[in-house]
């Protein structure tokens, strides 16, 4: 072999051990520090009032009392993490899919090792219950203490549980 080739193998094989130990290093920082969970605003328009204030405006129940909304009577309006790092988090339920995760693009990211990027969701069927489903998970979901291989109706107060993080659907 040519002086030149074998200086060239000589300087690729060291571009790849230095791309190896960048590497390397970078999974170790991510084990130590975790992800990053960064909180959403709210974009609400400047002419929008929180709902209480609404209703108390014009002296009447808001539409899902009077029979005009998709929500049943009695059912679950917002999701609450009782355990875990996000503990006291509530989500108001709107009729949207929210799904879990240690994702950044997730609805609700979950800083908890044994979650997996994309968890779990919960969504609304046709009858106005909310389904949990989980999404091929490592260390799976449970509800109620059973683990789900199947979609799920959710009864309300029930825990579901993902890794640390305890959530429930609450009236």
């Amino acid at each position: 072999m040519s002086e030149l080739t074998l200086t060239v193998m000589r300087l690729g094989f060291l571009a790849v051990l230095w791309l190896f130990v960048i590497v390397a290093v970078q999974v170790i920082r991510s084990d130590l520090f975790g992800t990053r969970v960064t909180q959403r605003p709210v974009a609400r328009r400047a002419d929008q009032q929180p709902a209480p204030q609404r209703r108390a405006e014009r002296g009447r129940p808001p539409a899902q009392d009077r029979g005009r909304g998709k929500t049943r009577r009695g059912a679950p309006t917002k999701l609450v993490i009782t355990e875990g790092s996000l503990t006291g988090t509530t989500v108001a339920l709107q009729g949207q899919t929210i799904t879990l995760g240690r994702a950044h693009d997730s609805t609700i990211v979950l800083d908890d090792d044994y979650a997996s990027g994309r968890h779990a969701r919960i969504y609304p069927d046709r009858d106005g219950q909310w389904i949990v489903e989980d999404l091929g998970s490592t260390n799976g979901t449970y509800l109620d203490r059973g683990r789900l291989t199947t979609p799920v109706p959710i009864p309300p107060g029930a825990p579901i549980r993902i890794g640390k993080t305890v959530i429930e659907l609450r009236k």
